[in-house]
């Protein structure tokens, strides 16, 4: 079985989020999650859906503010074995390309 989630953790502080978020990021580091940090969230990958409500968990209670949204989506593939990664390379296979537009902006 493979799970994959998207994570996002939104503190409600002043000024940048950036301290907090690196902290519910931080607090990934340990569970049996592989994730990648995107601007608008975290895409997490692991062996069960239990790991990623944990990881999930402590990413939330990793942020310091009186106020902290999380929002947790999960695809739960219980009968095939597919990485995270396959998924994209399946629709680039599709687009002839890579998914993402071209251009320095984007490195």
């Amino acid at each position: 079985m493979t799970a994959t989630a998207f994570l996002s953790v939104s503190p409600k502080v002043e000024g940048s989020m950036a301290p907090e978020i690196a902290k519910a990021v931080d607090a990934l580091d340990a569970f049996e999650v592989e994730y990648e940090t995107t601007p608008m969230g975290t895409i997490l990958e692991a062996q069960d859906v239990d790991e990623l409500f944990a990881a999930a968990a402590a990413a939330h209670d990793a942020v310091d503010a009186d106020r902290v949204g999380t929002f947790l989506k999960i695809d739960d593939k219980r009968t095939v074995k597919q990485a995270a990664s396959e998924k994209v390379e399946k629709v680039e296979q599709h687009l002839g390309r890579e998914a993402r537009s071209g251009g320095e902006r984007n490195r």
